[in-house]
């Protein structure tokens, strides 16, 4: 089985950071979102791989290569045309071995073994108050009778999440190379529910199976939201002499506390240093350093400063002082 991640998206919504950094290698709960599907993916015995990169690709490649012993193959997506044109420039590393297709800004918690266990294509999904932002399966008889993207009317709350087994690799191929060909098009991009709707119609069999939940990790808030679920159930901590640690928290061995606390949900990466503050609900990203400062929902970048100071007020009866 070879597993395909596109993760040539630009993270525009993800800015500053994003600058400097693809967002796939933003850090979340002590390491990039890419590295959470790694690793997941070799607990499942998968070790092929195709990464298809575009925005600051290099950075991804050099990060892959030099912490992976996997069988991974680069593509280049050099035009933003849509998710299944960005598989498209993959179809040369695949050949008529089943598929594991899974967005790479995406955070999922999902048994994989309820998918590989089908005998026909698997979708993920799970059940949604508003399907409009999401491509939306129809069945009929347990069966996927037909896909949508993104209806502006509402046909079905079962929303595809971004997880795709496929086990008729060659036909995927097929479809794939006919929505490009005959330039098939769904919302000015080439979508891949519409390679998906083409292989149903050619006979291929799908089924779904359940997506517990997934975390977006497209923006500033949604990573937040995600570095809490991780660390609700993968929390890493340590004493640190003359500072509080609240659980759950991630630090990282090397990282640096002093006087300080840190937490809860927070995360403090590789090479951090924090020295008189208080910390919590944030993500402190590689090499950064925090002084004299509270953070709250908040994200400091790789080899970043945030140094505030504390001040000293003289407040008589009846007054207020509001910072907010």
């Amino acid at each position: 089985m070879r597993a395909i991640i596109p993760v040539a998206g630009v993270g525009t919504r993800l800015r500053p950071h994003t600058y400097t950094l693809p967002k796939v290698l933003l850090n979340v709960a002590g390491k990039p979102i890419l590295a959470h599907i790694l690793d997941e993916l070799q607990e499942q015995g998968i070790n092929k791989v195709t990464i298809i990169t575009g925005y600051m690709g290099k950075l991804v490649e050099d990060y892959v290569n030099e912490r992976y012993d996997m069988d991974v193959a680069f593509v280049q997506q050099d035009k933003q045309l849509g998710l299944g044109h960005a598989i498209w420039t993959a179809k040369d590393t695949f050949n008529g071995d089943p598929l594991l297709v899974i967005l790479g800004d995406t955070i999922f918690d999902v048994d994989l073994k309820l998918a590989f266990a089908s005998d026909n294509s698997s979708l993920g999904v799970k059940s949604v108050e508003d399907p409009r932002r999401f491509g939306v399966v129809i069945k009929d008889a347990g069966k996927i009778k037909k896909l949508i993207e993104k209806p502006d009317t509402p046909v079905s709350n079962l929303a595809l999440v971004g997880i795709y087994y496929l086990k008729n690799a060659d036909l995927f191929k097929s479809c794939l190379e006919e929505i490009i060909d005959n330039n098939i098009k769904t919302r000015g991009e080439y979508q891949l529910t519409d390679a998906l709707q083409l292989m149903i119609e050619k006979g291929e069999s799908m089924d779904t199976f359940p997506v517990e939940a997934w975390y977006d990790c497209g923006k500033k808030e949604t990573l937040l939201s995600t570095n809490r679920y991780l660390l609700d159930s993968k929390s890493s901590i340590r004493a640190i002499k003359d500072s509080v640690i609240l659980e759950p928290s991630f630090i990282a061995d090397d990282a640096i506390i002093e006087r300080s606390v840190i937490g809860p949900y927070a995360t403090v990466a590789a090479g951090a240093i924090v020295k008189d503050s208080i910390v919590r609900n944030s993500i402190l990203s590689d090499g950064s350093r925090v002084e004299s400062s509270l953070l709250e929902k908040s994200i400091v970048g790789n080899d970043a400063m945030v140094n505030g100071q504390f001040l000293s007020y003289n407040v008589g009866s009846s007054s207020e002082i509001n910072l907010k």
